[in-house]
């Protein structure tokens, strides 16, 4: 899962664990689960964008964040297609 991604399941969860704590869900004690892992994945965001952001940082560990951080680029419809023909 990438930097991004964790960002918005976060929102999602801290959201879900607003309705259930202070809205019509009416259960504090999924809420509060809810909120705990909003938290985390919130914490993974940010270590990823403070981690993407060092500019001191050796290359081999830059590279590392890169692949577990980043959003992959989406391939190209001309790639899709060679591998769809690779495959017949």
């Amino acid at each position: 899962m990438t930097g991004p991604e964790h960002y918005r399941q976060a929102e999602r969860l801290a959201d879900m664990a607003h309705h259930f704590t202070y809205g019509d869900g009416a259960d504090p004690v999924t809420g509060a689960a809810l909120a705990a892992e909003a938290q985390a994945r919130a914490t993974l965001a940010l270590a990823a964008a403070t981690a993407l952001a060092a500019d001191n940082m050796p290359l081999r560990d830059r590279e590392a964040w890169e692949q577990a951080a980043l959003t992959p680029e989406p391939k190209s419809p001309a790639a899709s297609a060679y591998e769809l023909d690779e495959d017949a």
